[in-house]
């Protein structure tokens, strides 16, 4: 049953299906909120936001504004990690409505004895929320609104704004309507912000022939923070299975001394708490995260939950795998490809209630050893449910940890992921080259409501994918890509070295590396230093020093009539930060155009004239005219210009 009321509150963004699932901030954003807010009839109305810290027992109170049309707006800012709360209330604010009233009559040349007596009642209400001596003053005027040889100096008081800034401040609240409470997830900054680097750590050793191990890793950490990298992504760690294993370049039948597939994981050495005993002990790995710490970087591992045949969990928990009819364990397929070292974990078993805190346990088990950050591989081949539980459940005590799906999957596959908890999300700008497919994309990103949950992390390439337009490519399609991805995105991630040495092979006809890391060993000499290193470090510096690049969705594509030019302007939500981003898409030959600035969007009038300063190359502009010309090589094919108004 209804109850009375006379204000209905409708269309509140942000939300996530009717409230279903939270939006998503990290620490120091600002939450902005807005709802159509209306009455029947031609009342004054008042809405407000309330928002609160599940730690907070009493919810903080903002007056919205009223943008026209009845849509209200207001913005709270999010201090803490974890859940807030928020919601609408609205009412008819009937002494607003007698002021207003009083306005328009006494513009009318109408008598206001009759509203003077009925104002009184405001007046009182009032008097039980002031101080002793406000309340005195408007006891007085309540005496003038009741006396006729007053009128005039009480009606000028009728209508003052000294009188409407108290019915403001103290409103009341008569037949008020909330709306049902919605809720935000905050993450610490990282979420919106990280550099990662992959590598496998058994490819870390110095000499031709070994398997690398932690202390080998410990040797590349300088490397990898000089270059601007915060986070070092590890495939598996665990023993790799020895039954089924496969050989070099996915060779079903491995030789004797072929190391396998760190995705094949489990053996007689031990399963998802265990470390492969050629890279290392416990305390090897503890102290390589520690060394990490110290140089700003934070170790990532990979989440990988599937087993190989001879994983201790096969024989100690047979009923969390389906067997087929022969009794056999039913291998992983993704027809037509076959994946004979793996086998899958049966979310459908009756004992799923046990699997599912076992693989609970082995999260909070490398947590317990200092990791906080999960690359998750193939989320989406298990529940969605699943996840949601697992990632509260940790999140509960540990609101530090975050999820990277990784999921090359359907459009509504990834964002569902997203949705439920994930922190971060792989992304399709793997295969995203030309500049209207891009602008699509990011524009899908940033200005649907994805923008709300779904935190994309741009890769070039990862040890699954070698892209087309990637083999075979030179130094400058390298250059692109990456400053692509970390201008585009707050987050991203290559995988290396392949990426910065430019190891493009390709299997024949297949996005797919020739002699591939996942199924051997590669030795690589770290040393090696070219252009490629040095601007990604020089990007990565640039990402670090302007809050601008350190979030996605605060953007905006310029005009450039040359499609083979990119162009587009960044800001942090405070505007102090603010970088012009202008990359040629081509890697054979100099592009040149004229892009057009975005004056109105940085408040400059024409003339004012634009300061902007290269990051890269530290070259300084003026430029004083809405469209400007921009000319990029091969060799250079990106400009980074911090914007420096005049």
């Amino acid at each position: 049953m209804y109850r009375q009321q006379r204000v209905v509150i409708d269309n509140i963004l942000p939300q996530l299906e009717s409230g279903d699932f939270f939006i998503k901030r990290t620490v120091g954003e600002s939450v902005r909120v807005s709802a159509d807010v209306l009455p029947d009839g031609h009342d004054v109305i008042q809405a407000e936001l309330l928002y609160k810290h599940s730690d907070q027992k009493k919810y903080s109170e903002v007056r919205m504004e009223h943008l026209g049309n009845d849509e209200y707006q207001a913005t709270f800012n999010v201090q803490q990690q974890g859940f807030y709360s928020y919601r609408i209330r609205g009412w008819v604010d009937y002494a607003l409505n007698w002021q207003h009233g009083a306005e328009a009559k006494l513009a009318d040349g109408q008598q206001l004895k009759s509203e003077l007596l009925d104002g009184v009642q405001y007046l009182k209400f009032l008097g039980k929320k002031v101080d002793a001596s406000k309340k005195q003053s408007l006891m007085g005027w309540i005496s003038k609104f009741e006396d006729d040889s007053a009128y005039d100096e009480a009606v000028g008081f009728a209508v003052s704004d000294e009188l409407k800034t108290l019915f403001l401040k103290y409103p009341q609240r008569i037949l008020a309507n909330e709306s049902k409470e919605l809720r935000v997830y905050v993450d610490r900054k990282k979420a919106n912000f990280s550099t990662w680097y992959e590598f496998f750590p058994r490819s870390s050793a110095p000499k031709q022939g070994e398997h690398g191990t932690f202390r080998d890793c410990e040797k590349l950490l300088t490397r990898i923070a000089r270059m601007g990298f915060d986070t070092l992504y590890f495939p598996p760690i665990h023993p790799i299975g020895e039954v089924n294993r496969k050989g070099k370049n996915n060779t079903v039948n491995a030789k004797e001394d072929d190391s396998g597939v760190p995705w094949g994981i489990g053996s007689k050495h031990g399963g998802h708490k265990s470390i492969h005993p050629a890279l290392g002990t416990e305390k090897d790995f503890k102290k390589l995260v520690k060394k990490a710490d110290g140089l700003g970087i934070e170790i990532a591992l990979d989440l990988a939950f599937q087993a190989a045949p001879d994983h201790p969990y096969v024989s100690e928990h047979p009923e969390w795998f389906r067997k087929r009819p022969d009794g056999t364990i039913q291998y992983a397929e993704n027809p037509p490809k076959k994946y004979q070292d793996i086998v899958n974990f049966y979310f459908e078993t009756k004992d799923y209630k046990a699997l599912w805190n076992e693989l609970l346990s082995v999260v909070l088990h490398w947590v317990a050893l200092g990791i906080k950050v999960f690359r998750v591989d193939n989320p989406h081949t298990k529940p969605y449910y699943f996840w949601h539980w697992l990632i509260s459940e940790v999140k509960k005590d540990h609101p530090d940890i975050l999820f990277l799906a990784e999921a090359f999957s359907r459009p509504k596959v990834m964002q569902q992921l997203a949705k439920q908890g994930f922190s971060q999300s792989y992304t399709y700008f793997t295969w995203r080259v030309g500049k209207h497919e891009l602008i699509e994309y990011v524009t899908e990103l940033t200005q649907t409501d994805m923008r709300e949950y779904y935190r994309p992390n741009f890769w070039p390439n990862t040890p699954d994918i070698n892209p087309y337009h990637l083999q075979g490519a030179n130094e400058s399609m390298h250059l692109i890509r990456y400053a692509l991805a970390a201008t585009l995105s707050g987050n991203l991630g290559i995988y290396g070295p392949i990426f910065e040495y430019m190891v493009t092979d390709a299997m024949p006809g297949k996005e797919e590396y020739l002699d591939c890391e996942k199924y051997e060993v590669r030795h690589w000499d770290w040393t090696i230093e070219n252009g490629l290193t040095h601007y990604i470090t020089k990007i990565n510096e640039a990402r670090h020093k302007h809050e601008a690049l350190q979030q996605t969705n605060n953007i905006r594509f310029c005009q450039v009539e040359n499609d083979n030019l990119i162009a587009y302007y960044k800001w942090n939500d405070t505007r102090t930060s603010e970088v012009l981003i202008v990359v040629s898409l081509d890697s054979q030959y100099m592009q040149q155009g004229t892009v057009q600035v975005p004056l109105q969007e940085l408040g400059i009038q024409q003339g004012q004239g634009l300061h902007i300063k290269d990051e890269i190359t530290e070259n300084e502009y003026h430029w004083y005219d809405e469209w400007n010309f921009v000319e990029l090589h091969p060799n250079a094919p990106f400009h980074v210009f911090q914007v420096v108004k005049d």
